[in-house]
């Protein structure tokens, strides 16, 4: 079913390249529903929207759980390893 929130949100056109399988599935759930191939494509992406979700949800309690380190350690994690010495080979 498509929802009211796809009539009142400005809307941006993007073109996608889709398998053959895949478009011949769409098209034909739009005339057995009788909906725009649009509704049905946004009706996918809507519905793979949670599963993403899901996954971040997942490790969130591990997200910003390392104690000790600098906040900016993502974007400079070279300038961290140098200052620290680590991420250098070890004399085996």
């Amino acid at each position: 079913m498509v929802t009211q929130l796809y009539y009142t949100t400005s809307m941006k056109t993007i073109t996608v390249r889709l398998p053959e399988p895949l478009a011949a599935d769409i098209e034909s759930e739009s005339h057995l529903r009788k909906i725009s191939k649009s509704d049905v494509v946004r009706e996918r992406l809507q519905k793979a929207r949670p599963a993403r979700d899901a996954a971040a949800a997942a490790i969130a309690d591990l997200i910003g759980s390392v104690d000790g380190l600098p906040a900016d350690l993502s974007g400079r994690k070279k300038w961290h390893l140098k200052a620290t010495g680590d991420g250098k080979k070890r004399a085996r």
